[in-house]
């Protein structure tokens, strides 16, 4: 079998993580797999774990994608308008799916953490752009962005 050009493997590289990404925001981090990679792009799962042994290894390559599609729906402009836009964003499934995963892998271990900084990106963001302020803005909006994400999954739960 031949070898496979550096070109080549790069483009495999790039199909695999641009899926990764869309199936992250969609059917979310828990659900996507192997199988739903390899069906999506043709890659066998062999072919994808050869790059990405872990599946926190996607986490790591695509933190500052995810970071900056989140922040594209952000106004930094001032705190009230951060507020605004952030209940907004988080209206929509990418949104829910991106703070889904933040607040799963609040709840494992470290070393799956630190491959996962887009809150954190998010925040500090806030903090330069409108000082401490806004990175009580943030704190407070993820906090309630929590309780939300948990009540209607418990009331999920009771209605099922």
């Amino acid at each position: 079998m031949a070898k496979r050009s550096r070109i080549d493997t790069e483009i495999t590289i790039k199909l695999i993580l641009d899926e990764a990404f869309e199936q992250i925001l969609t059917i979310g981090f828990e659900n996507m797999s192997y199988t739903s990679l390899s069906n999506a792009t043709g890659i066998s799962r062999t072919g994808i774990s050869h790059h990405f042994p872990r599946k926190a290894d996607f986490l790591s390559c695509l933190d500052s994608r995810i970071s900056a599609r989140f922040c594209e729906g952000l106004d930094f402009s001032s705190v009230q308008l951060l507020e605004s836009s952030w209940r907004h964003f988080i209206s929509q499934d990418h949104a829910k799916a991106v703070l889904k995963l933040f607040f799963s892998l609040c709840a494992s271990n470290q070393q799956i953490q630190g491959r996962f900084n887009t809150v954190n990106d998010i925040r500090y963001k806030a903090l330069m752009r409108l000082g401490d302020e806004g990175g009580f803005c943030i704190d407070r909006l993820i906090g309630q962005s929590a309780v939300t994400m948990f009540s209607a999954q418990t009331e999920e739960a009771v209605a099922a």
